[in-house]
């Protein structure tokens, strides 16, 4: 579980596009369970990877029923399958949504629509579980929603990785958020990676710690760039 984060315009989204296939990298290789996907299209790559973006709107279709949004999500990376909505999967839909703890069990028949940001975020977070990819990329996809569902939606997220034992890169501004979750962090700066901590050391990160890296590995960045002009010159 990887959290990432880095200042504006440091790459961070971008890292998660060049793995879920949106853009094609100008040079390098992407490989995912030793498998070079690198010319993969987005679609194909869909199949196995999850993701959440920071707008709740973008995860679910508005137009159709909260159980059809679970049905198709539950036939995610099958071919030939006929989608049926049945008694016994509109039971296990319902057991699946009640650790939720937002009703969303009694909403079945609701347009997603209908919902509010922090419920259709949550529903996304299921729907991302039940079709249990290889990788899923969170885009910051709490940065929309107020303090108590953004809370909400970072136990979800925990509680899902765990329980289905999911591979997890979490893009966050949130310095907290990104020492508290996860078990490694990566720090981007100008599109590199320029801290990269993991296990017993991560734990022991406090923000004021995280500041004062990113401020000494960036100014000693500038020194070794002075000395590369001075060589040049």
């Amino acid at each position: 579980f990887i959290t990432v984060i880095g200042s504006n315009g440091a790459g961070k989204s971008t890292l998660l596009n060049l793995i879920a296939g949106t853009y094609q990298p100008s040079r390098g290789r992407i490989f995912i369970n030793d498998r070079d996907v690198t010319r993969d299209p987005e679609y194909k790559r869909a199949k196995y990877i999850g993701r959440i973006f920071q707008n709740p709107l973008l995860g679910t279709a508005s137009n159709m029923a909260l159980e059809d949004n679970l049905t198709i999500a539950s036939r995610k990376g099958f071919k030939g399958l006929k989608i049926s909505l049945n008694r016994a999967r509109r039971e296990y839909f319902k057991e699946q949504l009640k650790p939720l703890q937002m009703d969303l069990d009694k909403r079945m028949k609701d347009n997603v629509g209908l919902l509010s940001g922090g419920q259709r975020q949550a529903l996304t977070l299921l729907i991302m579980a039940l079709s249990k990819p290889t990788l899923i990329l969170l885009d910051e996809h709490t940065a929309a929603l107020d303090p108590k569902n953004a809370q909400i939606i970072l136990d979800l997220t925990t509680r899902f990785v765990e329980e289905y034992q999911l591979t997890t890169m979490m893009v966050t501004h949130n310095m907290s958020h990104a020492i508290k979750y996860g078990n490694r962090l990566l720090m981007l700066d100008q599109g590199e990676i320029i801290f990269d901590v993991e296990g017993e050391e991560k734990k022991g990160l406090t923000v004021e710690r995280l500041v004062e890296k990113f401020h000494t590995i960036r100014h000693q960045s500038f020194e070794n760039d002075e000395v590369l002009l001075s060589d040049d010159e």
